[in-house]
């Protein structure tokens, strides 16, 4: 038989799970799963042009968990790799959602002070066995039960899901690797635990040894039925699907082509690029929302809304980038708001000024970066009286949900600029006097897009 390790290289290749070499943090609980993947990607890594950073949580639950720590520390140095110790405190009460989503959290935060572009877990066969019956059991929709992704958003890789649990129990032990068994894994109070230790042995007794198979035979085919769905998207132009870092949106005269059924199909699917799990019931909450005027909105739960938006229904992250408000003091720089990158430089004036461009000049720094706020007003370049600023981004048709978060210049109490709506006739340099260039580019493209 092929060796674990031989195995591993051709799936990871097949499946192309690290495309770039970079950084990579390794889960590693001190488990004989994380372990194995911890000594098999060590292997692996060089040729993968991989820097591996190993990343132990102390949840704080059990008495031992120091000690594991320690051993994964010793762990780690046995490779020669860094090693970072996440320390949580959640207590002997907490519940398994808290610990894996302050897991998850500190992982995440790790991952970006190294600025990995990989975080690597050890899930396995039998994780994905399990998740596909509780899924099952918790009401889940078929693209649901496709189970864990190997690979998914913000550069999360599981590289041992078509591996059991027992090769990788049996691979360290050839390996003579320290692990650790967590008690809490067999611990039936768990649902997660109660499945893997009562549930499925009970349904391996009455219908046999080959039911974890059967089940993950009914993962794959969900799992092409969700790809199926995925590539739908891109055969139906007059939905007019747009997908963005914070969200989607879709055309709402495309979307009212087909019926209510088709239309929930499609906006779950759009959801899922985006990063969105939504429920039929929600979905179908969407396909009424853009039947309703411009304007109206949805809660879909967390930070997500579905709105309105003129002739486009928006499902969005609100919240999604952080926005601060800054004061350009000096005449270079550049600045990330919300979803638009804001960057300036020296220049010369040119003779005349673009009234609803992306691009205009100052007469000099010193000019504030700030959202919108109650009443304010411009004088617009060529125009005469102070016009609502409010007002005239629902005429640019800026969606209602984008205008409290849009980029405004101002220079004191005086709006200088709404870019990509209106240049003000305030504070404009003489023509080929220096001045401070101001660029707006919306993330994700080359010109900021005042309908996105």
């Amino acid at each position: 038989m092929t060796s674990l390790p031989s195995r591993l290289a051709r799936h990871v290749a097949r499946a192309r799970l690290f495309r770039e070499p970079g950084v990579a943090v390794v889960a590693v609980s001190g488990g004989a799963d994380s372990v194995a993947l911890l000594d098999l990607l060590s292997t692996l890594a060089p040729t993968l042009g991989l820097t591996l950073v190993v990343a132990h949580v102390d949840h704080g639950i059990a008495a031992d968990s120091r000690t594991v720590g320690r051993a994964v520390l010793e762990l780690a140095a046995r490779y020669g790799l860094e090693f970072e110790l996440g320390e949580l405190h959640l207590g002997p009460k907490a519940t398994e959602t808290a610990a894996r989503a302050g897991r998850y959290a500190w992982l995440r935060d790790v991952q970006r002070r190294r600025g990995a572009r990989y975080l690597v877990t050890a899930h396995h066969q039998d994780d994905q066995i399990e998740t596909i019956v509780l899924r099952l059991l918790r009401g889940s929709a078929p693209a649901g039960l496709a189970g864990i992704a190997a690979r998914a958003r913000g550069g999360l890789v599981r590289p041992l899901l078509p591996f059991a649990k027992a090769e990788l129990a049996a691979h360290t032990a050839s390996r003579g690797l320290p692990v650790h068994d967590d008690s809490a894994n067999s611990d039936p109070r768990h649902l997660r635990s109660w499945v893997r230790t009562v549930l499925l042995p009970l349904l391996a007794e009455r219908l046999g040894a080959r039911v974890g198979q059967d089940v993950l035979r009914a993962g794959r085919a969900a799992a092409l039925e969700r790809r199926a769905w995925h590539r739908v998207l891109e055969h139906l132009p007059e939905l007019e699907l747009r997908s963005g870092a914070t969200g989607f949106d879709v055309a709402r005269a495309g979307l009212a082509r087909y019926d209510d059924t088709l239309s929930v199909a499609l906006l779950r699917a759009a959801a899922r690029r985006a990063g969105l799990v939504l429920g039929v019931r929600r979905a179908r909450r969407l396909v009424d929302l853009a039947r309703r005027p411009s304007g109206r909105r949805l809660s879909l739960g967390g930070e997500w809304r579905g709105e309105v938006a003129f002739d486009r229904l928006r499902v969005f992250r609100a919240g999604a980038r952080q926005v601060r408000e800054v004061v350009a003091n000096e005449d270079r720089g550049a600045v990330d708001f919300g979803e638009f990158r804001v960057s300036w430089r020296p220049g010369s004036a040119p003779e005349r000024l673009q009234r609803s461009g992306w691009t205009t000049w100052m007469s000099e720094a010193g000019w504030e970066l700030r959202h919108l706020r109650p009443g304010d007003r411009l004088v617009p370049l060529g125009g005469v009286g102070r016009r609502p600023v409010r007002r005239m981004l629902m005429e640019a048709r800026v969606p209602r949900g984008d205008r409290a978060g849009y980029p405004v210049v101002a220079r004191g109490e005086t709006i200088l600029w709404v870019p990509g709506v209106c240049r003000s006739a305030a504070d404009l340099p003489q023509p080929g006097t220096r001045a401070v260039r101001v660029d707006v580019t919306k993330h994700g493209g080359s010109q900021a897009n005042r309908r996105a």
